[in-house]
Formats: C-alpha cells, sequence, structure tokens
C-alpha cells in the first residue's frame, strides 16, 4: 500500500472501539513499520492557552482547544500552516511539529491556523491497511479547510464527502425503487 501521509481517515459507522467513534483522523506519517495519525475533532474542555499556563512561563497566544490527538501518550504536538515552524509538511500547506522551539513559537502567536494536540493514534506494521481493508475507515485527502475546521459536524462532512459506492459497498444503485415506501 502506497504512504497514506496527507490522507483523513473517516471512521465508518461500523467502528465502534470509543477512541475513534465518528473521528476524522490526519496521517501525519505512514510507512511500512507504522503510522502515526492525530484525531482532529476531539477538542478537550481546556484551551491551548489554560494548558500552556500549566506547562511554560513563556507567553502564550494561542486560542482554541486542546485536542485529543489519540489514546497513545506523546509531546505536545502542533498542526498548522507556518512552514518556518515545521518538521515536516503533512500535505500541502499542512505543517507538523512536536519540536519545543517551534511549538513555543506557535504558541506565542496567534496569526494562522493551527491546532494543538496531546496523544496521538499510532498503529503497528500492516494494522491501519487491515483496518482499512475490514471498512472501519474511509480514506480522503486533507485540505487545510478539514484539518483546521473547529465545527461540531466535522465528521459528519467528512463522511458525506465519501462516494455511496465506497461507504456502502453493498448499495447497488439499480436495486434503489424510485419510491421507497416499497422499501
Amino acid at each position: 500500500m502506497k504512504s497514506l501521509q496527507g490522507q483523513l481517515l473517516v471512521a465508518t459507522p461500523q467502528l465502534l472501539d470509543p477512541n475513534f467513534f465518528r473521528t476524522v483522523v490526519l496521517i501525519v506519517q505512514h510507512d511500512q513499520g507504522s503510522a502515526l495519525g492525530l484525531v482532529l475533532n476531539r477538542a478537550l474542555d481546556t484551551s491551548v492557552r489554560d494548558a500552556w499556563q500549566e506547562v511554560s512561563a513563556e507567553a502564550c497566544e494561542a486560542d482554541g482547544p486542546l485536542h485529543q490527538g489519540g489514546p497513545c501518550d506523546g509531546p505536545l504536538m502542533v498542526v498548522h500552516t507556518d512552514p518556518a515552524c515545521s518538521a515536516m509538511e503533512v500535505a500541502e500547506g499542512i505543517h507538523f511539529t512536536a519540536d519545543r522551539e517551534d511549538v513555543e513559537q506557535l504558541a506565542a502567536r496567534n496569526d494562522s491556523p493551527m491546532k494543538f494536540f496531546v496523544g496521538y493514534a499510532g498503529w503497528g506494521p500492516g494494522q491501519l491497511e487491515a483496518e482499512i481493508e475490514e471498512g472501519s475507515w474511509v480514506v480522503i485527502p486533507a485540505t487545510p479547510e478539514q484539518v483546521f475546521s473547529e465545527e461540531e459536524d466535522q465528521w459528519a462532512r467528512a463522511y458525506a464527502q465519501v462516494v455511496p459506492s465506497v461507504a456502502f459497498p453493498w448499495l447497488d444503485p439499480d436495486r434503489i425503487p424510485d419510491d421507497p415506501s416499497v422499501n
């Protein structure tokens, strides 16, 4: 399978794991050995600014909620749009860093789209590919608009982009009656 870096995983309704139920995950890194993703639509009840005061004496102008990036523990990570503070470009216009200096620079301002994460989603060799194959996830390209959205219906909007034949492979359009009342 080719790398899924820069793609969004959209949980299908059959994925009932509470860590991933109705989530949209940005795949930050993916190769033969592993995959790392960040859940985009799990905002925590604390703001970046409030959390920052607990861990740093540096100024924080970043606004918005802190996000639960997944069930695995990890450093504070940021997905953002500034190439100057980037450890890697995940997709066009979407950058990632966990570097302390970069994170501090990003937190000190509020001049571009960014999301801060604690935790991440991780998969071992072949695990993510197997979950996609079994129908737990559908894959769509990531765009900055989707990644930086804070709308409550982010999952519903992403899932609606999925072609019905991909989301519902059992659905045969030729068998759908013109009159739904005869179902």
